[in-house]
C-alpha cells in the first residue's frame, strides 16, 4: 500500500492566495436588484408570459408589486410585446434552413407623479435556430425552449434598468 501524496506547501499557499484574492476583490453571486422604490405597478397585459417570469424573479426584492397603479409609487408601463421569427438562410433546394427567433419589449417607467423615470425603451433579443424537414417536432421544442430562454434574458435586463432608475 503506497502512502498518500503529500500536497506541496506552495500548492497550498497558491490556493489559499486565489481564494483571498478572489474575495478581496468584490467578486460576489448576482442576487436580486435593488429597486429605488418600495411599490411597483407591473403593467403586463393579461396572461403574458413574460410578466409572468418578471413577477417569479421580484419575489426575491424588497420592492413589493401592487395589483392597483395608484398604490405604487412607480409604474412599468408595457408599451408593446412581442415575438417575430424571420427566414434568414436557405437550403439549395430553396427551403427554409435557418430562422432567426426574435423576442421584442417596449416600456417606459413613471413614478407616482407621472414624472418619467426611464423614457420609452425598446429590448430586443435574438437567437439563431436552423431547420430540417426531418426534426420538425424536435425543433419546434427547441423553438420554445430559445424564447423560455429570451425571456428569462428579457427580464434580468429589465430588473437591471429599473435598479439603475433615479429618481
Amino acid at each position: 500500500m503506497r502512502p498518500a501524496p503529500i500536497i506541496p506547501r506552495r500548492s497550498v499557499l497558491a490556493a489559499l492566495a486565489a481564494t483571498l484574492l478572489a474575495a478581496g476583490c468584490g467578486f460576489q453571486l448576482r442576487g436580486s436588484a435593488e429597486m429605488p422604490f418600495r411599490t411597483l405597478y407591473a403593467g403586463f397585459p393579461p396572461g403574458s408570459e413574460t410578466g409572468l417570469e418578471f413577477a417569479r424573479m421580484m419575489r426575491g426584492n424588497d420592492t413589493r408589486l401592487v395589483a392597483r397603479p395608484q398604490d405604487a409609487q412607480a409604474r412599468l408601463e408595457v408599451l408593446s410585446e412581442g415575438r417575430e421569427k424571420e427566414i434568414v438562410g436557405f437550403s439549395s433546394t430553396g427551403r427554409p434552413r435557418e430562422h432567426q427567433l426574435r423576442l421584442l419589449f417596449s416600456f417606459r417607467l413613471v413614478d407616482a407623479g407621472e414624472e418619467e423615470l426611464i423614457p420609452p425603451t425598446r429590448l430586443v433579443l435574438h437567437r439563431d435556430i436552423t431547420t430540417t424537414d426531418t426534426q420538425y417536432v424536435a425543433k419546434e421544442q427547441e423553438e420554445a425552449l430559445l424564447y423560455r430562454d429570451m425571456q428569462r434574458d428579457l427580464v434580468q435586463q429589465l430588473l437591471r434598468r429599473l435598479s439603475a432608475a433615479r429618481r
